[in-house]
């Protein structure tokens, strides 16, 4: 299990009882991850979530290497990660109207080419349902309580009291000795945290769907373009991706044995909405994916649209929340992780691993400092992780240029002009070591009054060479509209 990193294995009973009560809001990727370290560093643990159960729903995203490697504590995650995998996954290459450019690949080898070890890999695409089933029978196995039902619409903090806290819409009241806002891009946290209070509207949305392969019986050439692959010589076909890439948007396929799963990025036609349970009909994606281009979309791909079931289409919108240094409460007693403190595009394929990266850092932070220092323990976490993702979401910019830009020319040549940049300073980091080993510096420069973009002797986790400059989505948006490149700045990007 290559996604497994070398040291010693600390499982649940490894750490005593910190005494922290901790209280996430919120049941995403870093709310149950947050559940699940907390519980091993020895914190008690509770979960408020305002729907009615644990959404499961969804289709694939990239999953990276650094989001996998606290799986080494939890071997029961493990073994299960490791079946629901892709190991052996191909992938291949169209332009936008159906012409095929790169021909089939295995992943592997696409990792050669780029001078990576394809033993270990950067990251692996993951179905949605099937990771979230996975967080949740560990969460079940721990005993963890989760109530249901509870929107929370206000934040608090008591700074004496030493205490943070929610106001739910049906007017309950809970407290904690750290309250965790994994509660997404919209929120209320942000108030206040005294950041962004609101999320800015991308402009951009995703159609995503998921559905049983039988589907696509009725099209028999249909089902044979989006079958599996299978490689000469080979015993049986093997798992494949498809990308299709064209101006202003990109689309891809995955097909495994019983699912075929397909999402396209787009500008927003007004018929998106920020939900996993909003759905809209082919016929929508149909009159609208030949929008703004002089070229329609492939025939296959349009007709696999067609296939695709009544009520599967998500058309999810995309928000944005410029890059915020302020991820924790005045006190240090509400903080803010995953979309609550940083929101990313798809296309940067980081936005699961950087909200685990958050849970995994904070709570080890928390163990570290101990109850007595819980503030300085919160304000070190957030210090160790804003930079870190600023870069990262810059970096989904200039992926997002790539995909939607590409230079046909010289993929042709070189096959990683059009896929995603995938450096190693994101995908080499290990989140829970990174805090141990820097937790110490970290508070003696804040006790020094050493601005966290001044820190220069603190040892990185982002672009070597890179120093932290402010930046907008708005100026990034302008400077593509013009036709420039995404100017990511100063340091070892790759």
């Amino acid at each position: 299990m290559p996604y497994i990193t070398e040291g010693e294995p600390k499982p649940i009973g490894s750490y005593p009882d910190s005494g922290i009560d901790v209280l996430i809001v919120g049941t995403g990727l870093a709310g149950l991850t947050a559940a699940i370290e907390c519980r091993r560093k020895g914190h008690k643990v509770r979960i408020l979530e305002k729907c009615p159960d644990i959404n499961t729903q969804g289709d694939m995203y990239f999953m990276g290497l650094s989001a996998t490697k606290f799986f080494k504590h939890w071997p029961e995650m493990a073994k299960e990660f490791d079946g629901i995998s892709l190991h052996n996954a191909w992938i291949e290459t169209y332009k936008h109207e159906g012409e095929l450019v790169i021909p089939p690949i295995r992943v592997s080898e696409r990792l050669r080419e780029a001078g990576l070890d394809p033993d270990t890999p950067p990251g692996l695409f993951q179905m949605r349902p099937l990771v979230y089933r996975m967080y949740i029978r560990q969460v079940e196995r721990l005993g963890v309580p989760i109530t249901f039902n509870k929107k929370v619409v206000d934040y608090w903090e008591d700074v004496q009291a030493g205490k943070g806290g929610v106001i739910t819409e049906d007017d309950e009241r809970y407290e904690a000795d750290i309250v965790i806002a994994a509660d997404g891009v919209g929120s209320k946290a942000q108030k206040l945290v005294g950041g962004q209070v609101r999320a800015m509207k991308s402009g951009r949305a995703m159609w995503r769907a998921a559905f049983d392969i039988k589907y696509l019986d009725k099209k028999p050439e249909i089902k044979e373009f989006f079958s599996m692959y299978t490689p000469k010589g080979g015993e049986k076909p093997e798992p494949i991706v498809r990308t299709w890439l064209g101006p202003g948007a990109y689309a891809m396929s995955l097909t495994r044995p019983e699912t075929i799963i397909w999402i396209m990025n787009h500008d927003v036609t007004g018929s998106e909405k920020e939900s996993w349970t909003h759905t809209v009909e082919a016929d929508d994606v149909l009159k609208n994916m030949d929008n703004k281009i002089s070229k329609p979309w492939a025939f296959e791909f349009k007709e696999l649209v067609k296939l695709t079931p009544p009520k599967t289409i998500i058309n999810f919108e995309l928000f944005w929340r410029n890059p915020q240094p302020k991820w924790a409460s005045p006190g240090a007693r509400v903080v803010n992780i995953g979309d609550a403190a940083h929101s990313f595009l798809p296309a940067s394929g980081n936005g699961a691993t950087q909200a685990i990266e958050d849970a995994v850092s904070l709570a080890a932070c928390l163990q570290i400092g101990g109850r007595e220092k819980v503030p300085q323990s919160v304000r070190a976490h957030v210090r160790m992780r804003f930079i870190r993702n600023a870069c990262a979401q810059k970096l989904g910019f200039s992926n997002a240029e790539l995909l939607q830009d590409t230079d046909w020319k010289h993929a042709r040549i070189d096959p990683r002009q059009a896929q995603p940049r995938m450096p190693k300073w994101v995908w080499q980091h290990d989140p829970e070591q990174y805090a141990y080993e820097v937790y110490d510096h970290v508070v003696e420069s804040m006790k020094k009054g050493i601005p966290f973009d001044k820190d220069f002797d603190m040892p990185l986790n982002y672009p070597p060479g890179y120093t932290y400059e402010p930046w907008k989505i708005e100026d990034i948006r302008d400077a593509l509209r013009a036709g420039r490149k995404v100017e990511l700045g100063a340091g070892d990007w790759d």
